[in-house]
């Protein structure tokens, strides 16, 4: 079995360091680039599967990086940056970034935004079925259950609940979801996005004050959790 390739593109050799003995010990190939320039040559001779990103680099701004990347790139990329203001992270998110991670981080949560961003990233442009165990969701008849059981959804709550399972593990912004789901008309219309995510967490959570599957992201939107069992077909 190929081990999956991450680049790291960082400028700090303490973290390109960290982060190389991490990913390896949990059987990633490691590839470092220390600025922008470097990083994007190397992303584009041989594209990793997954690339974490600084925003601080020496040459270029990370989030100009990001933009050039998104423009051929589709594998994840995650942003690792001790920039930790709500307008960085939604410029990054908006513009393609998969996760953002704030240094200092966790070895632990930064694996396991990883693996949920490659698991994103591997389902099948054409899958018919997302199944995470306890809530499945059938894109062909339009058909979410949970435990064996239909649930009832309006058009507007499948339709934003399929965006948020087919991105899981993923921050999709405010107004990328308000985008998405009404149209670009309603970007700052947030009310629409609070009253359709309390629907949902009533209907797909055991306990809606206390989500498990549908998270918030403070002040920058949300992430849909399952599994990680998951199966695509």
């Amino acid at each position: 079995m190929n081990r999956q390739e991450i680049l790291v593109i960082d400028d700090e050799p303490q973290i390109r360091k960290l982060l190389e003995i991490t990913l390896q010990t949990n059987n990633y190939v490691v590839r470092q680039a220390s600025n922008a320039k470097e990083g994007l040559i190397m992303a584009g001779n041989h594209p990793p599967e997954l690339i974490l990103l600084d925003l601080g680099l020496p040459d270029e701004s990370g989030h100009s990086v990001l933009q050039k990347l998104r423009k051929w790139y589709t594998n994840p990329v995650i942003i690792l940056s001790v920039q930790k203001n709500e307008e960085d992270i939604i410029r990054a998110l908006d513009n393609g970034a998969n996760d953002y991670l704030s240094k200092p981080f966790r070895a632990g949560e930064l694996l396991a935004r990883i693996r949920s961003a490659l698991r994103s990233s591997s389902m099948d442009e054409g899958e018919s079925l997302i199944d995470f165990t306890d809530i499945k969701i059938d894109l062909t008849n339009r058909m979410v259950k949970k435990k064996g059981e239909v649930l009832k959804l309006t058009n507007t709550e499948y339709s934003l609940l399929a965006l948020l399972m087919r991105n899981e593990g993923k921050v999709l912004t405010h107004q990328f979801l308000l985008r998405a789901i009404w149209g670009p008309g309603y970007i700052h219309q947030s009310q629409y996005l609070r009253v359709f995510v309390a629907q949902l967490r009533k209907k797909i959570e055991d306990d809606p004050n206390r989500p498990v599957y549908l998270l918030t992201e403070s002040g920058v939107g949300y992430r849909f959790v399952g599994s990680a069992n998951k199966t695509v077909s």
